[in-house]
Protein backbone atom coordinates (compact mmCIF):
# COMPACT_ATOMS: atom_id res chain seq x y z
CA UNK A 1 0.00 0.00 0.00
CA UNK A 2 1.43 3.66 -0.71
CA UNK A 3 0.99 5.96 1.48
CA UNK A 4 1.01 9.83 0.80
CA UNK A 5 4.65 10.62 1.20
CA UNK A 6 7.44 8.94 2.09
CA UNK A 7 8.32 10.19 5.38
CA UNK A 8 8.71 8.90 8.70
CA UNK A 9 6.44 9.62 11.90
CA UNK A 10 9.70 10.90 12.65
CA UNK A 11 9.15 13.95 9.90
CA UNK A 12 6.20 15.30 12.53
CA UNK A 13 7.51 17.92 14.40
CA UNK A 14 5.10 17.91 17.62
CA UNK A 15 2.56 15.76 18.63
CA UNK A 16 -1.07 17.36 17.07
CA UNK A 17 -2.97 19.39 19.69
CA UNK A 18 -6.57 17.68 20.21
CA UNK A 19 -9.49 19.20 18.50
CA UNK A 20 -11.16 22.44 20.23
CA UNK A 21 -14.12 21.15 21.69
CA UNK A 22 -11.42 18.29 23.14
CA UNK A 23 -9.38 20.89 25.04
CA UNK A 24 -11.78 21.51 27.53
CA UNK A 25 -14.75 24.68 28.53
CA UNK A 26 -13.88 28.00 26.73
CA UNK A 27 -11.28 30.02 28.41
CA UNK A 28 -9.90 27.16 30.72
CA UNK A 29 -6.18 27.58 29.18
CA UNK A 30 -4.48 26.55 26.37
CA UNK A 31 -6.06 23.26 24.75
CA UNK A 32 -4.01 20.08 25.86
CA UNK A 33 -1.77 18.05 23.00
CA UNK A 34 -2.09 14.52 22.74
CA UNK A 35 0.54 12.13 21.21
CA UNK A 36 0.52 10.60 18.17
CA UNK A 37 -1.20 7.59 18.55
CA UNK A 38 -3.22 9.69 21.34
CA UNK A 39 -4.96 11.34 17.86
CA UNK A 40 -6.03 8.73 16.12
CA UNK A 41 -8.99 7.94 18.17
CA UNK A 42 -10.46 11.71 17.55
CA UNK A 43 -9.62 10.37 13.93
CA UNK A 44 -11.76 7.20 14.18
CA UNK A 45 -13.69 7.36 17.11
CA UNK A 46 -12.58 5.57 20.30
CA UNK A 47 -14.36 2.09 19.34
CA UNK A 48 -12.23 1.82 16.15
CA UNK A 49 -9.26 0.45 17.20
CA UNK A 50 -10.05 -2.39 19.69
CA UNK A 51 -12.98 -2.97 17.23
CA UNK A 52 -10.09 -3.13 14.39
CA UNK A 53 -7.86 -5.80 16.32
CA UNK A 54 -10.44 -8.38 17.99
CA UNK A 55 -12.41 -8.51 14.34
CA UNK A 56 -8.86 -9.59 13.13
CA UNK A 57 -8.67 -12.20 15.17
CA UNK A 58 -10.22 -14.73 13.56
CA UNK A 59 -8.18 -14.82 10.66
CA UNK A 60 -4.84 -15.32 12.92
CA UNK A 61 -6.65 -18.53 14.43
CA UNK A 62 -7.85 -19.93 10.75
CA UNK A 63 -5.02 -20.53 9.67
CA UNK A 64 -2.97 -22.32 12.86
CA UNK A 65 -6.65 -24.19 13.58
CA UNK A 66 -6.77 -25.92 10.23
CA UNK A 67 -3.30 -27.14 11.24
CA UNK A 68 -4.17 -28.18 14.11
CA UNK A 69 -7.50 -29.95 13.73
CA UNK A 70 -6.45 -31.51 10.30
CA UNK A 71 -3.52 -33.34 11.79
CA UNK A 72 -4.85 -34.15 14.65
CA UNK A 73 -7.60 -35.76 13.24
CA UNK A 74 -5.63 -37.48 10.04
CA UNK A 75 -2.45 -38.26 11.92
CA UNK A 76 -0.32 -36.64 9.22
CA UNK A 77 1.87 -33.24 9.54
CA UNK A 78 1.82 -33.25 5.44
CA UNK A 79 -2.02 -33.51 5.11
CA UNK A 80 -1.92 -30.58 8.11
CA UNK A 81 0.41 -28.66 6.14
CA UNK A 82 -1.49 -28.46 2.85
CA UNK A 83 -4.56 -28.18 4.62
CA UNK A 84 -2.73 -25.12 5.91
CA UNK A 85 -1.24 -24.12 3.21
CA UNK A 86 -4.46 -24.19 0.95
CA UNK A 87 -5.79 -21.55 3.50
CA UNK A 88 -2.96 -19.56 2.34
CA UNK A 89 -3.38 -19.85 -1.45
CA UNK A 90 -7.27 -19.51 -0.74
CA UNK A 91 -6.70 -16.21 0.94
CA UNK A 92 -3.82 -15.13 -1.83
CA UNK A 93 -6.68 -15.46 -4.33
CA UNK A 94 -9.17 -14.11 -2.48
CA UNK A 95 -7.85 -10.76 -0.99
CA UNK A 96 -7.39 -8.71 -3.79
CA UNK A 97 -10.78 -9.84 -5.16
CA UNK A 98 -12.94 -8.71 -1.98
CA UNK A 99 -10.01 -5.36 -2.02
CA UNK A 100 -11.44 -5.14 -5.80
CA UNK A 101 -15.07 -5.78 -4.81
CA UNK A 102 -14.90 -3.26 -2.14
CA UNK A 103 -13.15 -0.54 -3.76
CA UNK A 104 -16.44 -0.83 -6.28
CA UNK A 105 -19.37 -1.54 -3.89
CA UNK A 106 -17.75 0.26 -0.62
CA UNK A 107 -16.65 -1.68 2.71
CA UNK A 108 -19.90 -2.70 4.38
CA UNK A 109 -22.00 -4.86 1.88
CA UNK A 110 -18.55 -6.60 0.69
CA UNK A 111 -17.54 -6.91 4.67
CA UNK A 112 -20.97 -8.32 5.84
CA UNK A 113 -21.48 -10.83 2.58
CA UNK A 114 -17.53 -11.83 3.33
CA UNK A 115 -18.06 -12.66 7.44
CA UNK A 116 -21.25 -14.74 6.56
CA UNK A 117 -20.02 -16.85 4.18
CA UNK A 118 -16.72 -17.42 5.69
CA UNK A 119 -18.52 -18.36 9.24
CA UNK A 120 -20.50 -21.26 7.00
CA UNK A 121 -17.30 -22.44 5.06
CA UNK A 122 -15.19 -22.32 8.47
CA UNK A 123 -17.61 -24.55 9.79
CA UNK A 124 -18.36 -26.92 7.22
CA UNK A 125 -14.99 -27.47 7.29
CA UNK A 126 -14.77 -28.44 10.67
CA UNK A 127 -18.02 -31.10 9.90
CA UNK A 128 -15.95 -32.26 6.87
CA UNK A 129 -12.37 -33.23 8.86
CA UNK A 130 -14.59 -35.18 11.35
CA UNK A 131 -17.16 -36.69 8.60
CA UNK A 132 -13.74 -37.87 6.74
CA UNK A 133 -12.04 -40.39 9.04
CA UNK A 134 -10.04 -41.84 6.75
CA UNK A 135 -8.15 -39.38 4.96
CA UNK A 136 -8.55 -40.92 0.96
CA UNK A 137 -6.62 -39.15 -1.49
CA UNK A 138 -10.72 -37.96 -2.52
CA UNK A 139 -11.49 -36.79 1.06
CA UNK A 140 -8.39 -35.26 1.18
CA UNK A 141 -9.02 -33.10 -1.77
CA UNK A 142 -12.06 -32.58 -0.15
CA UNK A 143 -10.48 -30.91 2.85
CA UNK A 144 -8.35 -28.74 1.03
CA UNK A 145 -11.41 -27.13 -1.42
CA UNK A 146 -13.29 -26.10 1.54
CA UNK A 147 -10.01 -24.58 3.13
CA UNK A 148 -8.94 -22.98 0.12
CA UNK A 149 -12.44 -21.75 -0.11
CA UNK A 150 -12.14 -20.66 3.55
CA UNK A 151 -8.91 -18.76 2.96
CA UNK A 152 -10.41 -16.97 -0.02
CA UNK A 153 -13.53 -15.62 1.74
CA UNK A 154 -11.60 -14.47 4.66
CA UNK A 155 -12.66 -10.45 5.32
CA UNK A 156 -9.21 -8.85 5.01
CA UNK A 157 -10.47 -6.28 8.00
CA UNK A 158 -6.37 -5.19 8.43
CA UNK A 159 -6.04 -3.89 4.90
CA UNK A 160 -9.52 -2.47 4.87
CA UNK A 161 -8.59 -0.42 7.94
CA UNK A 162 -5.63 1.12 6.60
CA UNK A 163 -7.59 2.37 4.10
CA UNK A 164 -10.02 4.00 6.13
CA UNK A 165 -7.08 5.43 8.07
CA UNK A 166 -5.62 6.97 4.84
CA UNK A 167 -9.16 8.58 4.10
CA UNK A 168 -9.86 9.59 7.64
CA UNK A 169 -6.23 11.35 7.70
CA UNK A 170 -7.65 13.71 5.04
CA UNK A 171 -9.48 15.59 7.98
CA UNK A 172 -5.99 16.53 9.51
CA UNK A 173 -3.64 19.55 7.49
CA UNK A 174 -1.17 19.05 5.00
CA UNK A 175 1.64 19.09 7.09
CA UNK A 176 0.24 16.50 9.48
CA UNK A 177 -1.40 14.47 7.33
CA UNK A 178 1.70 12.25 6.50
CA UNK A 179 3.28 11.77 9.86
CA UNK A 180 -0.46 10.56 10.86
CA UNK A 181 -0.69 7.96 8.26
CA UNK A 182 2.21 6.09 9.07
CA UNK A 183 1.19 6.59 12.78
CA UNK A 184 -1.80 4.78 11.69
CA UNK A 185 -0.32 2.33 9.63
CA UNK A 186 2.40 1.54 12.60
CA UNK A 187 -0.47 0.78 14.62
CA UNK A 188 -2.13 -1.47 12.04
CA UNK A 189 0.78 -3.72 11.71
CA UNK A 190 1.20 -3.90 15.68
CA UNK A 191 -2.34 -4.90 15.83
CA UNK A 192 -1.79 -7.67 13.02
CA UNK A 193 1.29 -8.80 15.21
CA UNK A 194 -0.67 -8.77 18.72
CA UNK A 195 -3.37 -10.84 16.61
CA UNK A 196 -0.89 -13.49 16.07
CA UNK A 197 -0.30 -13.68 19.39
CA UNK A 198 -4.02 -13.68 20.70
CA UNK A 199 -5.13 -16.08 17.59
CA UNK A 200 -2.60 -19.03 17.52
CA UNK A 201 -2.43 -18.70 21.88
CA UNK A 202 -6.34 -19.48 21.97
CA UNK A 203 -5.89 -22.14 19.45
CA UNK A 204 -3.85 -23.96 21.29
CA UNK A 205 -5.15 -23.48 24.65
CA UNK A 206 -8.61 -24.43 23.21
CA UNK A 207 -6.97 -27.53 21.31
CA UNK A 208 -5.24 -28.70 24.06
CA UNK A 209 -7.53 -28.23 26.86
CA UNK A 210 -11.31 -29.05 25.17
CA UNK A 211 -10.73 -30.15 21.75
CA UNK A 212 -9.23 -29.36 18.11
CA UNK A 213 -12.38 -28.32 16.83
CA UNK A 214 -13.19 -25.61 19.26
CA UNK A 215 -10.57 -22.86 18.18
CA UNK A 216 -12.10 -23.02 14.42
CA UNK A 217 -15.83 -22.79 15.28
CA UNK A 218 -14.63 -20.28 17.89
CA UNK A 219 -13.23 -18.23 15.12
CA UNK A 220 -16.30 -18.90 12.89
CA UNK A 221 -18.57 -17.19 15.59
CA UNK A 222 -16.14 -13.91 16.18
CA UNK A 223 -16.20 -13.31 12.23
CA UNK A 224 -19.70 -13.54 11.79
CA UNK A 225 -20.09 -11.31 14.86
CA UNK A 226 -16.45 -8.98 15.02
CA UNK A 227 -16.69 -8.51 11.58
CA UNK A 228 -20.06 -7.10 11.15
CA UNK A 229 -19.47 -4.59 13.66
CA UNK A 230 -16.72 -3.68 11.64
CA UNK A 231 -18.07 -3.54 8.46
CA UNK A 232 -20.92 -0.78 9.83
CA UNK A 233 -18.94 1.16 12.16
CA UNK A 234 -18.97 4.91 11.07
CA UNK A 235 -15.32 5.13 9.76
CA UNK A 236 -16.93 3.06 6.35
CA UNK A 237 -18.40 5.99 5.05
CA UNK A 238 -14.81 7.67 4.59
CA UNK A 239 -14.13 5.18 1.77
CA UNK A 240 -16.34 6.10 -1.00
CA UNK A 241 -17.09 3.47 -3.75
CA UNK A 242 -15.59 3.68 -7.22
CA UNK A 243 -17.64 2.71 -9.79
CA UNK A 244 -15.01 2.57 -12.04
CA UNK A 245 -11.04 2.40 -12.02
CA UNK A 246 -10.71 5.44 -13.54
CA UNK A 247 -12.24 7.42 -10.13
CA UNK A 248 -8.40 6.68 -8.30
CA UNK A 249 -8.21 5.17 -5.38
CA UNK A 250 -8.93 7.81 -2.34
CA UNK A 251 -6.42 10.40 -4.11
CA UNK A 252 -3.17 9.07 -2.64
CA UNK A 253 -1.66 7.20 -6.07
CA UNK A 254 -1.37 9.45 -9.07
CA UNK A 255 -3.04 7.63 -12.53
CA UNK A 256 -0.61 6.58 -14.51
CA UNK A 257 -0.03 3.30 -16.12
CA UNK A 258 0.63 0.31 -14.03
CA UNK A 259 4.57 -0.80 -13.91
CA UNK A 260 4.31 -4.39 -13.00
CA UNK A 261 7.57 -5.23 -12.13
CA UNK A 262 7.29 -2.88 -9.30
CA UNK A 263 4.03 -4.80 -8.70
CA UNK A 264 5.81 -7.72 -8.69
CA UNK A 265 8.63 -7.22 -6.56
CA UNK A 266 6.48 -6.74 -3.46
CA UNK A 267 4.42 -9.16 -4.85
CA UNK A 268 6.86 -11.95 -4.63
CA UNK A 269 8.42 -9.93 -1.11
CA UNK A 270 5.41 -11.24 0.18
CA UNK A 271 5.13 -14.65 -1.06
CA UNK A 272 8.34 -15.54 0.55
CA UNK A 273 6.41 -13.62 3.56
CA UNK A 274 4.17 -16.46 3.21
CA UNK A 275 6.45 -19.02 2.71
CA UNK A 276 8.26 -18.36 6.11
CA UNK A 277 4.92 -18.36 8.11
CA UNK A 278 3.93 -21.12 6.60
CA UNK A 279 6.98 -22.88 7.07
CA UNK A 280 7.53 -21.91 10.60
CA UNK A 281 3.61 -23.02 11.50
CA UNK A 282 3.86 -26.74 10.43
CA UNK A 283 7.46 -26.65 11.53
CA UNK A 284 6.78 -25.75 14.80
CA UNK A 285 3.75 -28.51 14.92
CA UNK A 286 6.12 -31.16 14.16
CA UNK A 287 8.45 -29.79 16.90
CA UNK A 288 5.54 -29.52 19.46
CA UNK A 289 4.53 -33.25 18.46
CA UNK A 290 7.85 -34.65 19.15
CA UNK A 291 8.74 -32.80 22.19
CA UNK A 292 5.01 -32.27 23.78
CA UNK A 293 1.96 -32.23 21.95
CA UNK A 294 0.91 -30.89 18.64
CA UNK A 295 -1.94 -29.15 20.25
CA UNK A 296 0.66 -26.59 21.56
CA UNK A 297 2.14 -25.51 18.43
CA UNK A 298 -0.31 -22.68 18.45
CA UNK A 299 0.86 -21.24 22.19
CA UNK A 300 4.53 -21.55 20.45
CA UNK A 301 3.73 -19.59 17.45
CA UNK A 302 2.10 -16.57 19.62
CA UNK A 303 5.39 -16.74 21.22
CA UNK A 304 6.90 -15.26 17.86
CA UNK A 305 3.85 -12.77 17.69
CA UNK A 306 5.01 -11.44 20.73
CA UNK A 307 8.47 -10.15 20.33
CA UNK A 308 7.23 -9.00 16.92
CA UNK A 309 4.31 -6.57 17.44
CA UNK A 310 6.58 -4.58 20.23
CA UNK A 311 9.18 -3.82 17.25
CA UNK A 312 6.14 -3.04 14.81
CA UNK A 313 4.88 -0.64 17.33
CA UNK A 314 8.32 1.13 17.49
CA UNK A 315 8.36 1.71 13.83
CA UNK A 316 6.37 4.91 14.34
CA UNK A 317 9.55 6.73 16.07
CA UNK A 318 12.05 5.36 13.63
CA UNK A 319 13.74 8.66 12.18
CA UNK A 320 13.00 9.64 8.84
CA UNK A 321 16.41 9.51 7.36
CA UNK A 322 15.86 5.73 7.84
CA UNK A 323 13.71 5.22 4.31
CA UNK A 324 11.00 3.05 4.14
CA UNK A 325 12.72 0.68 1.81
CA UNK A 326 15.65 0.12 3.63
CA UNK A 327 13.42 -0.42 6.55
CA UNK A 328 12.28 -3.13 4.84
CA UNK A 329 16.01 -4.46 3.21
CA UNK A 330 17.30 -4.62 6.47
CA UNK A 331 14.41 -5.98 8.32
CA UNK A 332 14.18 -8.99 5.52
CA UNK A 333 18.10 -9.27 6.01
CA UNK A 334 17.80 -9.99 9.53
CA UNK A 335 14.53 -12.28 9.12
CA UNK A 336 16.42 -14.44 6.89
CA UNK A 337 19.16 -14.73 9.08
CA UNK A 338 17.52 -15.16 12.17
CA UNK A 339 15.70 -18.15 10.44
CA UNK A 340 18.67 -20.38 10.92
CA UNK A 341 18.14 -20.69 14.37
CA UNK A 342 15.25 -22.98 13.87
CA UNK A 343 17.81 -25.16 13.24
CA UNK A 344 19.38 -25.38 17.16
CA UNK A 345 16.62 -26.12 19.56
CA UNK A 346 16.17 -29.40 21.09
CA UNK A 347 13.26 -28.66 23.76
CA UNK A 348 10.38 -26.62 24.30
CA UNK A 349 12.47 -23.80 26.53
CA UNK A 350 15.09 -23.29 23.42
CA UNK A 351 12.60 -22.97 21.01
CA UNK A 352 10.38 -19.74 22.75
CA UNK A 353 13.83 -18.02 23.34
CA UNK A 354 14.97 -18.26 19.12
CA UNK A 355 10.97 -17.29 18.51
CA UNK A 356 11.49 -14.45 20.54
CA UNK A 357 14.74 -13.51 18.38
CA UNK A 358 13.05 -14.38 15.21
CA UNK A 359 10.05 -12.20 16.04
CA UNK A 360 12.09 -9.18 16.54
CA UNK A 361 12.77 -8.42 12.67
CA UNK A 362 9.32 -10.03 11.74
CA UNK A 363 7.09 -7.08 12.71
CA UNK A 364 8.96 -4.23 10.77
CA UNK A 365 8.98 -6.39 7.50
CA UNK A 366 5.51 -6.01 5.90
CA UNK A 367 4.98 -3.08 7.30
Amino acid sequence: MTTPHPSSTGALAGPPPVPPHQGGPAGSGPAKKVGRYGMLPHLAGNSYIPLGLFARVPLAMLTIGVLTLVTAISNSYAIGGFAAGSVGVGAAIGAPLLGYLADRLGQKPVLVVAAVANAVIVGAAVVLVYATGQFTPAATWAVLGTTLLAGASSPQVGPLSRVRWMALSRKLPAEQRGAMVDTALSLEGTADEVTFVLGPALVGLLASLVAPWLPLVLAAAMTLVLVTLFAVHPTHAAVAARKSASAGNAGYVPQESVNWFKVAVPVAAMLCMGTFFGASQTALAAFTGVHGSVDQAGLMYSVLGASSAVAALSVAYWPAAFTHAWRWVLAALLMAAASAAFFLPDSLGMMIVVLLLVGLPVGPTPW
